[in-house]
């Protein structure tokens, strides 16, 4: 994939054509609680961006309403051009959008291999494949997704038998089997370990070479080793965003979030 100049929040006013991922103005009030108030956040094609702020920020929200599970109030929410307030989850999947929980959900009983099986996109009803001959483009889909994440050497294990980590890399690779154009990972290091944790921003980072991705995370140093573009919500807005460095340094961040 082409990479292209990270857009920030200076750049709402370009062409939304040019943007992945567009919100502008995006609000939702839950029982009188707003929790997105005005969001704007501008994605390009190609970046990888970090999503931090304190509990109650919005990032939750935030990824809710890109997935269609919530509808905005108000704001305009774009993927490629395309309005995604006005289409349903599966239609936003099918369109390029994935997401990752923070809990990892896998097939426990089946091997790493057979859960990626299940996972690969198009049309299968899924327990035959586990019966079927594989086709070699989906055998070599898969064996590029097993290196990616890490799990080579653990293809023929049960899925339950892996590390917190290792669980957590196969639902990124089961993820990956659908092939969306644009990831949301929810707090991907969350219980690993050190080790684990900057495994896990290394394989980021290669999936960023194909794919756009979008990570929210509490982790600092985690996503200081990401080294990417970081947004800071806060009260449903945008607070601050720029380099680690930079949000780090910016007062009103270490008042409402880092100094805590």
């Amino acid at each position: 994939m082409t990479r292209h100049a990270t857009l920030g929040t200076d750049s709402i006013g370009h062409r939304k054509s040019e943007a992945l991922l567009y919100l502008d103005g995006v609000s939702v009030t839950f029982d009188g609680f707003r929790a997105l108030n005005q969001l704007s956040l501008v994605l390009a094609p190609g970046e990888m961006r970090a999503i931090i702020g304190p509990n109650g920020a919005g990032k939750t929200t935030m990824m809710d309403v890109i997935t269609g599970k919530t509808r905005p109030d108000i704001g305009d929410v774009l993927f490629r051009g395309v309005d995604l307030t006005r289409m349903d989850e599966p239609a936003i999947a099918r369109l390029g959008v994935g997401r990752k929980f923070q809990k990892p959900t896998v097939f426990e009983q089946l091997t790493v291999r057979d859960n990626l099986l299940l996972s690969l996109k198009g049309p299968r009803k899924p327990f035959a494949m586990l019966f079927a001959r594989l086709k070699a483009e989906e055998t070599d889909r898969i064996d590029t997704i097993l290196a990616t994440t890490r799990l080579t050497a653990h293809a023929a294990r049960l899925a339950g038998a892996l590390s917190h980590g290792q669980k957590q890399w196969l639902e990124i690779g089961m993820l990956l089997g659908q092939d969306p154009e644009l990831l949301l990972v929810d707090e991907p290091v969350a219980g690993m370990t050190d080790a684990e944790s900057m495994q896990t921003a290394d394989l980021l980072r290669d999936i960023n070479r194909t794919h756009s991705v979008v990570v929210v995370e509490h982790d600092m140093e985690f996503v200081r080793a990401l080294g990417v573009r970081v947004t800071v919500l806060h009260e449903g807005s945008v607070l601050a965003e720029g380099s680690v460095e930079q949000v780090s340094a910016n007062q009103r961040v270490v008042e409402v979030y880092l100094g805590r």
